[in-house]
């Protein structure tokens, strides 16, 4: 018997992309560094956050990307998980002021 697969077959990681462990952590790499990025259910989604790609909210139990740049755990922003897949062809649509808090 082989050894259960938490995928479907064929599935392929990309060549910058690997899979990290059971906690669904994946490595990726960009021109601002090596990203840590982790899926997050609805279910384990229990406030609201702003996604840093469209200045949108992400409502409470919405699927979405917590990405951070590896060794930084300030960098840790959540992204709604298309706003993650097109972060390199797009840019905020809102500048903030000074003063604006960032989520």
């Amino acid at each position: 018997m082989s050894p259960r697969r938490n995928y479907p077959k064929g599935r392929k990681l990309k060549h910058d992309d690997r899979e990290i462990g059971t906690t669904g952590e994946a490595i990726e790499e960009h021109d601002e560094g090596i990203y840590r990025v982790r899926k997050i259910t609805g279910s384990s989604s229990t406030k609201p956050y702003r996604c840093p790609g469209c200045d949108q909210m992400i409502p409470m139990a919405t699927p979405h990307t917590v990405a951070w740049i590896e060794h930084d755990v300030e960098s840790r922003r959540h992204w709604h998980n298309a706003c993650w897949s097109k972060r390199a062809h797009r840019t905020p649509r809102t500048e903030r002021t000074r003063n604006a808090p960032r989520y």
